[in-house]
């Protein structure tokens, strides 16, 4: 629970809030009732009615208005008026009057509209306004069609509010997750080998350090090899996290070739009877071809010392790309067999559907979802707090 409140508060900061955008579509065409109408008017009409009174009273009728003043005995004011006692009466009666006026005009409208949402018929024109929003969250034309026309299911023409039509919203969303929400596997064979790829900037090293750390913790022995020979960055960054986690690195001189490293790294990994060895690469661009080639590289290599390695090949994606993402992911599958995906930088994005694309159109596994730099800030992808924390829906 506490990640899905971080997850809450860090995802989505732009202004262009998904939720934001299901508040403005219903509040734009929400349906004024009719109902509540008829019920100021009888309040009206008895305002009116007690005015014939302060009318009698200023003509000469002074003794019967102490009595009405016995209600405000803390106004002395009112009893020494022979001569223009009669200006000052009608005030004072007038005053209850209007005062019990308000709430029966307005202070049961005001009652009433915070009791009961706004609510708009789910038509062809809002169900047109749902797509485009969805779309520009960056969930795909498709995806966004087929989840428009989900929620519509049974329901078209009825009057829906905000929070309905986003808990409508929530289910299609984890509906669509749920099969891909699936953690790393692991497996007996030792040294699990896993790969990690991606293009530049997407968080690799970052990722990779947060999971050595908590397979550390989990007691599995780890071993990093800094296959980011072309960063020295990367380098120090893969150290700085393993000295953290107290998780060896393996590193070789800056220029020199990564395949070459991954495969000196299996064989320590195998000689010290490592649980995991998790392979660092360097980012590159999926229309890249020599570098995606470089890749291929890497993997031909170490199966040369196993055979069904890579285990595990993770794609590492920036949230902040858009629909970027599923064109990488479609290239790097054809190039390392990816097998499963860890969306990066959600916290910095407004635009996180597209995760929702990624499950609807490749159905690859997501093993875990990243909001913030620090370690406790990778995690587990869970379908129904993504879904409620991309729609707005409370949760705690």
């Amino acid at each position: 629970m506490a990640f899905f409140s971080k997850l809450k508060d860090r995802l989505f900061k732009s202004s262009s809030k998904l939720e934001q955008g299901l508040d403005a579509i219903v509040e734009e065409g929400a349906e004024t009732s009719p109902a509540p109408e008829p019920t100021p008017e009888p309040a009206i009409t008895q305002v009116p009615t007690p005015e014939p009174e302060p009318e009698s009273v200023s003509k000469s009728q002074a003794q019967p208005e102490p009595a009405a003043s016995t209600d405000a005995d803390p106004v002395p004011v009112s009893a020494p008026q022979p001569e223009s006692g009669s200006v000052p009466a009608p005030e004072p009666a007038a005053a209850p009057e209007t005062t019990a006026a308000k709430p029966g005009l307005l202070g049961r409208l005001l009652g009433r509209s915070s009791a009961s949402e706004p609510r708009r018929v789910l038509d062809d024109d809002m169900l047109e306004q749902l797509e485009e929003l969805l779309i520009a969250s960056d969930m795909g034309v498709d995806t966004a069609l087929r989840v428009t026309s989900n929620m519509a299911e049974g329901r078209f023409g009825k009057r829906l509010s905000a929070t309905e039509i986003k808990e409508l919203l929530a289910q299609e969303v984890a509906r669509v997750m749920e099969p891909v929400a699936k953690p790393l596997p692991i497996y007996s064979k030792r040294p699990q080998v896993v790969l990690v790829v991606g293009v530049n900037g997407s968080g690799k090293t970052t990722t990779i350090g947060k999971l050595a750390s908590q397979f550390k913790s989990a007691g599995k022995k780890v071993v990093i090899a800094a296959g980011d020979t072309f960063r020295a960055a990367a380098v120090e960054q893969l150290q700085v996290w393993g000295d953290r986690a107290g998780v060896p690195v393996l590193t070789a001189p800056e220029g020199s070739d990564p395949a070459s490293l991954a495969f000196d790294a299996m064989t320590r990994a195998q000689e010290e009877g490592a649980d995991l060895l998790m392979i660092d690469t360097a980012g590159r661009l999926q229309n890249r071809a020599d570098l995606m080639e470089e890749l291929a590289k890497i993997v031909r290599v170490i199966r040369k010392k196993d055979d069904t390695a890579p285990h595990n090949t993770l794609l590492v994606l920036d949230a902040t790309t858009g629909q970027n993402a599923l064109s990488q992911v479609d290239v790097f599958r054809k190039i390392s067999d990816v097998s499963g995906l860890v969306m990066t930088k959600l916290d910095g994005t407004a635009k996180g559907g597209v995760l929702v694309a990624l499950a609807d159109k490749f159905g690859l596994p997501i093993h875990a979802i990243g909001v913030g730099e620090q370690i406790d800030d990778l995690a587990a992808f869970d379908p129904e707090e993504f879904a409620a924390a991309l729609t707005g829906l409370d949760r705690s």
